[in-house]
């Protein structure tokens, strides 16, 4: 069967050395935002040439994986997902799509949320109502909320930066230090394109921005 088969091709790349310390650096512990996340210990690439092994497993199985309590074989099943939505006709995509907003409690750490928001949400989203963005951005979720911020990244990559200000200027007061470093990241990104934009929102907001958010939007300024 071909999930067994991705577990085990998953499993025999396993450090417990190297998982030790995903563990510390994804704050798996007790109160931290990756609280209980279990790690195998392979590498981004490694897992990517697995993923790319199987991305001809149905979305079902898929599916099956992100409910995974592995954070590797999460991942994986991602990666599948985001390979089947750019190749995939409008039922499919809109299948993932579907499937991806129904299991965000599985897309459950920045890493996650970064290498798949933006391939599968926001391009779903390009000619379609930007709402379930503004409802993931009210989530008590932080996943959800990261979900919504990554979103608009293939927005801006299409120099539509709408949805980042807006969304950056809602979430201005999140308590979460990873959702600041999201909207401040997305803000960065738009001044690559538009840096008179990016200017402009940080003219109105940088004194009540958080100190992290304005601090990732203005990385790239020149000192003065």
């Amino acid at each position: 069967m071909p999930l067994t088969e991705i577990k085990n091709s998953l499993a025999a790349l396993a450090d417990p050395e190297r998982a030790r310390n995903l563990e510390w650096f994804f704050k798996t512990g007790p109160g931290e935002y990756g609280e209980g996340d279990v790690f195998l210990g392979i590498k981004v690439p490694e897992v990517r040439k697995v993923a790319k092994r199987f991305v001809g497993i149905e979305v079902g199985e898929a599916s099956s994986l992100l409910k995974s309590t592995m954070h590797e074989e999460r991942l994986a099943a991602l990666l599948i997902l985001v390979a089947k939505f750019a190749k995939g006709d409008e039922e499919e995509k809109k299948l993932i799509y579907d499937l991806y907003l129904a299991n965000t409690r599985y897309v459950n750490n920045w890493d996650l949320v970064d290498l798949s928001a933006y391939k599968i949400v926001g391009p779903y989203l390009t000619n379609r109502s930007r709402r379930p963005l503004h409802t993931l951005a009210a989530s008590a979720s932080l996943w959800e909320r990261r979900i919504a911020v990554l979103s608009t990244f293939h927005f801006i990559k299409n120099n539509d930066f709408s949805e980042s200000l807006s969304l950056a200027g809602k979430l201005l007061s999140d308590p979460e230090d990873l959702i600041h470093k999201a909207c401040g990241w997305m803000l960065r990104e738009v001044g690559k394109h538009d840096m008179e934009t990016e200017e402009s929102f940080l003219r109105k907001h940088y004194t009540e921005m958080p100190r992290t958010m304005l601090r990732y939007a203005i990385e790239k300024f020149p000192e003065a």
